[in-house]
């Protein structure tokens, strides 16, 4: 099987593997023929920031929009799953957005990466850098049903929401 890229410019980064066992592959920044990324600030206000020397600046709790100058060719009955990188986590505070993007077979424009800065700090994302990884996965197919019935205790689990009481 194959996933297939296509770049908006010749300059785009082609996504990689880094290791030979890698699960996902890297996606990157890039600027190619654009001039700003848009965004929100702490306050849920938009901002528009300017990209300068192929890098631009993310405040503390800022979200942004980050192109990626890629469409991707998602092969039917697939999606691709975009997850943090967990350098960038740790090192930088820069994350998802939405802990985890979702990309559906249907969507063939630009791949845009909704990232966050959770630190405390402002940091350049700068031209090439990779800020997000991802995942080509098998999409299963079901249906939706409503019940009136009350599901059933399955195991002797106890506990609810994020606990299992031990």
């Amino acid at each position: 099987m194959k996933l297939k890229f296509f770049k908006t410019h010749i300059a785009v980064p082609t996504p990689q593997f880094k290791t030979e066992q890698s699960a996902c592959f890297d996606l990157s920044f890039s600027s190619a023929g654009k001039t700003e990324v848009r965004g929100y600030n702490s306050y849920n206000s938009p901002i528009v920031r300017p990209i300068n020397h192929n890098r631009f600046f993310i405040s503390p709790k800022e979200r942004f929009m980050v192109p990626t100058g890629l469409i991707i060719d998602i092969p039917e009955g697939h999606s691709v799953r975009i997850h943090p990188r967990s350098g960038n986590s740790l090192k930088q505070g820069l994350t998802l957005v939405n802990s985890e993007g979702v990309i559906d077979s249907d969507y063939v424009e630009e791949l845009f990466i909704l990232v966050t800065n959770s630190s405390d700090n402002g940091y350049f994302i700068h031209e090439g850098d990779r800020i997000a990884q991802g995942e080509l996965i098998k999409s299963l197919s079901y249906e939706i049903e409503v019940t009136y019935e009350k599901p059933v205790q399955k195991t002797d689990r106890i506990g609810g929401m994020g606990s299992t009481g031990t």
